[in-house]
């Protein structure tokens, strides 16, 4: 973000951690961003970074068209630590040799280190690390040094001191290195010399002034849910630009139970922003009708919504941005932030599903934040519990969890499924213990016995899982009785459905939601 002095950049070299490098410079109080790896030194320079790290990716060095930074990377005289596939481009680069492993180490080995201070400083003698690598090095550059060793690699951490480069074949950002986390601080703080100064306080003031200089006096049309997201991207804009926002509620007939009336309420009458609430309903599900490829649904909600938003912003008057409330994880999913081919797992309506041309600039002022860090920004901005501490809820709402073609009866039915698992969930005193709880309506239907009458009827699946950063997410473990509680409900109280099911699939190999 602009205005940041002296950030630790995180170099993207395809790897599927370079988010969690990030996050965990941030846990050591550190401003970080990431950046991909043929991102030009005039722009590095520019951002006059305290320290720069080379993630990991599934290249080989030796690879045609592996991904390589320009080497004037190393006349900015900045320290660098590489990890995994970062340390072999570190000595390739630099005069060492990289070979292809015997065989390809996987899994947890063991950390002995050969020089305690420094990087390696207040680490265990021997310690847990996780490796993932096919090549190894087998000769150092010129300068460095082993600092540690495992059984099976005795350059697993390397070190140039003199010229503050730095190495490691593991990877210290996974939990499955435990005291990866204290690396990564060394590397910030005794390394870079990074004062432990970033917080929500620090990115409050520093997104103010970005919003300002950005936006002027124009004016801004944000999108409001009522989730988290969008409402303390609505709270922080509105902080800069005051009565510049106007915030535009989309009703599009696939939210929870209730929610066009809160949403209403929380911020027309308590926090006093500009809001036009749109009864959109019949659009959106006249274009869903007979729908059922997920993809499909998510563009058709996706460009629907922003045509909805310029629309009425030619009613309302000339509008200059569209605020949105995209998170790291909404861009990660959807793009390669290393800009070469990657797999996309699912569109989100925020990044995935705009058209190329827009009649109004994008603003995103949340796009660097993780899920816990929008959390705490809330309430650093003053938002109440209810609101920061809820469930992510994704932009296409129950379009996602009405598994197959969406219909009016199917959506109530849905809503009110999903409106008592929740209240469940609540009363049990769990909610904060989940990171994400949802129904999915499935397109199947089972024989059931309800009232002594043979039905015929639909099922539904309940989810609830665990994660720090929707990154990696875990079922999460009810107690017995809460299911059966909610089980109990669903088939007394909600029409149409004789059947409750759990999921107990982690991510990965699933996604949290279905669709």
């Amino acid at each position: 973000m602009q205005g940041v002095g002296n950030p630790i950049v995180v170099l993207d070299f395809g790897a599927q951690y370079s988010k969690l490098i990030a996050r965990r410079v941030r846990e050591a109080k550190v401003y970080s961003l990431i950046l991909p790896f043929n991102t030009p030194i005039e722009e590095l320079k520019a951002l006059d970074p305290a320290g720069i790290i080379f993630s990991g990716g599934p290249a080989s060095v030796h690879a045609s068209g592996a991904p390589k930074p320009d080497p004037a990377i190393f006349d900015l005289g900045v320290p660098v630590l590489g990890i995994c596939y970062g340390v072999q481009l570190l000595a390739d680069m630099l005069g060492g040799k990289v070979e292809a492993a015997d065989e390809r180490e996987y899994g947890i080995a063991h950390l002995t280190h050969d020089d305690p201070t420094g990087f390696l400083s207040d680490i265990d003698a021997q310690t847990q690390v996780w490796m993932s690598h096919g090549d190894k090095i087998t000769q150092l550059p010129e300068g460095f040094k082993a600092i540690g060793h495992t059984e099976n690699s005795p350059y697993a951490a390397i070190a140039d001191a003199g010229n503050r480069r730095y190495g490691v074949q593991f990877h210290p950002e996974v939990v499955h290195t435990p005291q990866g986390a204290q690396m990564l601080s060394n590397f910030v703080h005794n390394v870079c010399g990074c004062d432990a100064s970033w917080d929500m306080g620090s990115f409050v003031d520093m997104a103010l002034e970005e919003i300002r200089a950005q936006v002027g006096d124009r004016k801004v049309l944000c999108g409001l849910s009522g989730g988290v997201d969008s409402s303390v991207a609505a709270a922080l804009i509105h902080k800069a630009i005051g009565d510049n926002l106007t915030c535009v509620f989309v009703n599009n007939g696939l939210l929870r139970k209730g929610e066009a009336k809160f949403v209403q309420h929380v911020f027309r009458d308590n926090f006093h922003i500009n809001l036009d609430y749109v009864d959109a309903e019949d659009l959106f599900l006249d274009a869903l009708a007979d729908v059922s490829e997920p993809e499909q649904k998510r563009k058709i909600i996706g460009n629907l919504f922003v045509e909805v938003f310029e629309k009425e912003a030619t009613r309302l008057g000339h509008m200059d941005f569209l605020a949105q409330g995209t998170l790291y994880p909404d861009v990660i999913e959807s793009i390669s932030p290393s800009g070469g081919p990657s797999a996309t797992i699912k569109s989100h309506h925020n990044v995935g599903g705009l058209p190329e041309k827009m009649n109004m600039e994008l603003l995103e002022p949340l796009r660097e934040l993780f899920k816990d860090e929008v959390r705490n920004l809330g309430r650093e901005l003053g938002l109440p519990e209810n609101i920061v501490g809820r469930h992510p809820f994704p932009g296409p709402g129950l379009g996602v969890r009405c598994i197959g073609a969406i219909t009016r009866e199917r959506l109530s039915t849905l809503q009110d499924a999903d409106a008592i698992f929740i209240e469940e969930i609540q009363n049990a005193g769990l909610y904060d213990d989940i990171w994400q709880a949802l129904v999915c309506l499935l397109p199947v239907r089972s024989v059931g016995v309800q009232g002594d009458e043979r039905t015929y009827e639909e099922v539904c699946s309940l989810r609830a899982v665990t994660s720090e950063d929707a990154m990696t997410a875990d079922w999460f473990r009810f107690p017995p009785e809460v299911l059966q509680r909610v089980s109990n409900r669903i088939c007394n109280e909600v029409k149409h459905i004789n059947r409750v099911m759990y999921d107990v699939t982690s991510k990965p190999p699933g996604t949290i939601e279905w669709e």
